[in-house]
């Protein structure tokens, strides 16, 4: 008996152009096209998801650098007191302390001065 694959083809296209809704031209009408862009875009994705870590972390680093200096200590010194003073806040954390409630980022500036200067000690 001959299966035919009709519905099920047209169930399945349907899905990738649906998928591929918003591309310009043949990129959202033609199957082919479709197929090879969707195959990209979803390494492009794969990829970025792990290069938009990257970049945040990159970011955080840099706001709390700023807020350092402003401070008067230097970013992996201020990081080292943390380690001392064992506050385990990630970076993300602190940075938003230093941006959105910088008085709360001022005390833990205090503490990890006290802790460097009774290392040095």
């Amino acid at each position: 008996m001959r299966v035919r694959i009709g519905s099920a083809r047209r169930r399945k296209n349907k899905r990738l152009f649906k998928e591929a809704r918003g591309n310009r031209g043949g990129r959202s009408k033609l199957l082919r096209t479709v197929k090879e862009t969707l195959i990209r875009s979803r390494a492009y994705a794969y990829r970025d998801r792990r290069t938009l870590k990257r970049e945040m972390r990159a970011l955080w680093i840099t706001r709390i650098k700023a807020a350092c200096l402003e401070r008067g200590l230097r970013y992996s010194q201020f990081i080292h007191g943390l380690h001392l003073a064992g506050i385990e806040l990630n970076r993300k954390s602190l940075s938003e302390l230093a941006i959105h409630t910088p008085a709360v980022f001022d005390e833990i500036t205090e503490v990890v001065k006290a802790e460097l200067q009774q290392a040095a000690a």
